[in-house]
């Protein structure tokens, strides 16, 4: 049996329900408060996966799958580019990470939008920090790699040639 184009996003879609669920235990179960990237990362997950699943509810022909694939790709690879950089934070000798600021729900509440952004992507101690890890490797790592994975499937489902 062949995964049509429609199977293929659902199959996304499911994989980025799976990626929150997983998010939500690690916050709630296992106590990892998220930092601000990580939110932002979960963005990215939700936006993907509202996406496929738009794509499938759809079901377009060729053409249109190509366009909800190339929407689904951008929003992976904002989030992969979130993930890269909290890795790139959590690099960073002690000495260089940026102080810890005010909590993501303090600067929504104060800021306005771009400041907020501006700040959150610059990151803080809080997004340096590493609590969890599996086979060696940070949470934004397989967040990374779910992201690469997402943009493969989603390329794969558009550029098929049935």
């Amino acid at each position: 049996m062949r995964l049509s184009r429609r199977q293929g996003f659902f199959l996304v879609a499911a994989g980025c329900a799976a990626a929150m669920g997983f998010a939500l235990y690690s916050q709630y179960v296992l106590q990892l408060e998220p930092c601000p990237l990580c939110i932002f990362q979960r963005v990215g997950v939700i936006a993907v996966g509202l996406i496929a699943l738009l794509a499938a509810l759809h079901n377009p022909g060729r053409g249109g799958y190509r366009v909800w694939a190339g929407l689904g790709v951008l929003a992976a690879l904002a989030g992969g580019a979130v993930s890269v950089r909290q890795l790139w934070l959590q690099s960073l000798p002690e000495d260089q990470v940026p102080a810890c600021g005010p909590g993501l729900d303090y600067l929504m509440e104060t800021s306005p939008l771009w400041d907020v952004l501006s700040k959150v992507f610059k990151g803080s101690g809080e997004c340096a920090k590493v609590d969890w890890t599996f086979l060696g490797q940070a949470m934004p790592f397989w967040v990374a790699v779910f992201f690469v994975g997402v943009i493969v499937m989603q390329l794969w489902l558009a550029m098929r040639k049935d």
